[in-house]
């Protein structure tokens, strides 16, 4: 049985890993709300990009060969853009997108693709590195934590649209944590390349006849590497503020466990303790009997 010592510095260490939790939870908490209303801000601009390339994709139809930013490269090759974070501590954010990654890779393999890996994050690189080493284009840090900038969703777009332009992979599909609230994100699968429509958007509009200035092709020249960058920014948002609902959650849970754990050492402290004075007792009342 642990000494009375050994329990008070348990009881001393468990409330101080509480202090920790308990500040973490609030530090997550107050970005949660800023990151939040960020990715939600840029669920429409996001969309209606894709809307405005679905009707210029319909414009341009059989007028020659498609952009391969548009429809994709005629190899065989896929990209799988991963984000995660680059810290831990957040329950299972990194782990349900590690999982959804081995099961996209094993169906895209079926499917008779070769497969490529970027992960975007320190948590997402070091996974993928123990279990697809041979299949990594590069590993890219994430934002640590901190707010995300344009900057970096237009320097993964950048990259990814060198991968594509100069052949080394044919079709793009990005994996991230789509953000519904603090206690749920839901692992989400996204094509970029070929361009997709989502099914709840009206496809019949999209065959309406435009007039556009400048001419399609050269529209699509300039907004196809743009919508590359916004798509990655609104998954980069989202998975910022999906990051901070699980630590959240995850560091409420932990704190709470704390306490438990804190109320339980201190029964089995006051039950030594009592034990402790009741054979202290017995052996003084012993000995006065002896005397």
């Amino acid at each position: 049985m642990p000494s009375l010592k050994e329990l008070r510095a348990r009881i001393a260490g468990v409330k101080s890993q509480r202090k920790i939790t308990s500040a973490m939870k609030m530090v997550a908490a107050s970005k949660l709300r800023r990151f939040q209303k960020h990715a939600e801000a840029s669920r429409p601009y996001a969309a209606a990009m894709r809307r405005m390339l679905a009707e210029l994709a319909v414009a341009t139809a059989g007028q020659g060969e498609l952009p391969i930013l548009l429809e994709g490269g005629k190899g065989s090759t896929h990209l799988v853009v991963l984000l995660t974070s680059d810290f831990g501590l957040a329950g299972g954010f990194n782990a349900n997108l590690v999982r959804a990654t081995r099961q996209i890779v094993a169906r895209l393999e079926a499917q008779g693709e070769t497969v490529r890996i970027l992960p975007v994050g320190r948590k997402g690189g070091d996974a993928m590195a123990r279990i697809f080493p041979t299949k990594l284009v590069d590993r890219i840090t994430g934002t640590g934590g901190r707010e995300v900038q344009f900057q970096a969703a237009a320097e993964l777009g950048e990259r990814v649209t060198e991968l594509l332009t100069s052949g080394q992979v044919d079709r793009v599909t990005v994996v991230f944590n789509r953000f519904v609230n603090a206690m749920t994100q839901t692992p989400t699968e996204e094509a970029l390349v070929p361009l997709t429509v989502p099914e709840n958007d009206n496809q019949t509009e999209y065959s309406a006849q435009y007039e556009f200035e400048p001419n399609e092709a050269e529209l699509l020249a300039q907004l196809l590497p743009r919508n590359i960058q916004v798509q990655f920014y609104a998954a980069l948002l989202e998975s910022a503020a999906g990051e901070q609902g699980a630590r959240m959650t995850a560091m409420d849970n932990a704190t709470r466990n704390a306490g438990k754990a804190i109320d339980e050492l201190s029964q089995r402290y006051n039950r030594t303790r009592q034990s402790n004075i009741t054979k202290e007792l017995i052996e003084i009342i012993s000995g006065a009997e002896a005397v």
